[in-house]
């Protein structure tokens, strides 16, 4: 797998520019309460434009690359996004909105490019294995990003660390369009250029999307119980060691996923998540909290690979762009839908109820996964 020159490649590179996009969004937030308005709500407006942006600019982006490949996808993005960022960090409120949303309608398609670029150089096992790499790669840009972000505003202001960690991007862009890697097999994986623009998506193409929006609605109401969770036990200090902790296990998991050389059915790995996220709830302080948020990151990036790894079994790979920018948005919806939710339910009836609530949806979408799966099948056999 790592002998494969475009998947060590682009796992690499979406990493740099994975890393400050994590930190980006956390110097956003912050950028806004402490230079332009105090209040976390004014924050949370231009967090939510960028994230609108950003979905809405997936499948589009991603139609963009399957029809005219990554240079001409990603030059508009070269070109717009170092405008912005010049000039966004040192403007009032408003004009950051603006440039905000243009900005996120111009975002370099890092993931959906890199799934595209190793699903493209990549089949069966080596595929699954590739995906988890990258996953788990992702997992470590999580973790750095954020606090070499928070690490940087917090000394240098977050003026001058917002623009560069935003043209950290651009340059992991640039690297893209330097290095170009293939998007596609020389095969071609049996796909025609005559196929109808709608030939990928079907409905095991839509259980795909379902089964993503159950995981990261379990990973969304984690991330916000626990900050609820510890600071109800009075133990405020320990979010951060407590989400880093949860990281560490997702990548394990990743990288056992990916060891295995097996590719699994898609709800398995998104039962794993729903049952060990509801086990959090049962937490008595934050050591309990921690192990039992180990045991759930276990299961969290193998939750996503698995979704990834089967969209690019089942979409012909000219199609493949577009589908990776809507599973793209899947994710960013079923966040930004999430979080309101499942904050509602931790004020309503206490930290407990995030897990509870977040695990529960995963758990309902995984056991409801084979029972379709067979309905959709059957009238097909009787035919």
């Amino acid at each position: 797998m790592w002998a494969i020159p475009t998947v060590r490649q682009v796992v690499l590179i979406g990493m740099l520019c994975r890393a400050p996009m994590f930190g980006a969004s956390v110097l956003l937030t912050l950028h806004v309460v402490d230079r332009l308005d105090p209040r976390y709500t004014a924050a949370g407006v231009i967090a939510m434009a960028a994230t609108l942006a950003t979905g809405i600019a997936g499948p589009w982006r991603g139609r963009l690359l399957d029809r005219f490949g990554l240079r001409r996808t990603l030059l508009p993005s070269l070109l717009v996004m170092p405008v912005c960022w010049v000039i966004a960090p040192w403007v009032g409120y408003w004009p950051l909105l603006v440039l905000v949303v243009i900005s996120g309608l111009f975002t370099v398609p890092a993931f959906s490019l890199v799934r595209q670029a190793i699903a493209g150089a990549t089949t069966g096992p080596t595929r699954n294995s590739a995906m988890a790499l990258d996953s788990v790669l992702a997992e470590i840009g999580f973790m750095i990003g954020p606090a070499a972000a928070v690490f940087a505003g917090t000394h240098w202001g977050t003026t001058w660390t917002l623009m560069i960690f935003q043209l950290l991007i651009v340059l992991g862009g640039l690297v893209l369009f330097i290095v170009n890697p293939p998007l596609h097999s020389e095969g071609g994986e049996g796909d025609t250029d005559a196929a109808p623009a709608t030939r990928w998506l079907s409905v095991p193409v839509l259980a795909i999307f379902i089964a993503t929006v159950a995981t990261i609605v379990a990973v969304t109401a984690t991330d916000l119980a626990v900050v609820a969770g510890m600071r109800a036990l009075d133990s405020g200090w320990a979010i951060g060691w407590a989400l880093a902790v949860w990281g560490l296990g997702s990548a394990v998991g990743g990288l056992l996923f990916g060891a295995s050389g097996r590719t699994f059915a898609t709800w398995l790995p998104l039962l794993g998540l729903g049952v060990t996220t509801v086990l959090v709830a049962l937490s008595s302080g934050p050591v309990s909290m921690m192990l039992l948020l180990a045991l759930a990151g276990l299961f969290c990036a193998p939750s996503f690979v698995a979704t990834t790894t089967a969209l690019s079994v089942l979409v012909p790979p000219r199609f493949r762009g577009e589908a990776f920018g809507w599973h793209g948005s899947m994710i960013t919806a079923g966040g930004a839908l999430t979080a309101p939710t499942i904050g509602l339910a931790i004020d309503q009836a206490g930290w407990p109820a995030g897990f509870l609530a977040g695990g529960a949806a995963a758990v309902l979408v995984a056991l409801a996964w084979p029972l379709a799966r067979w309905a959709y099948r059957r009238p097909r056999r009787a035919g």
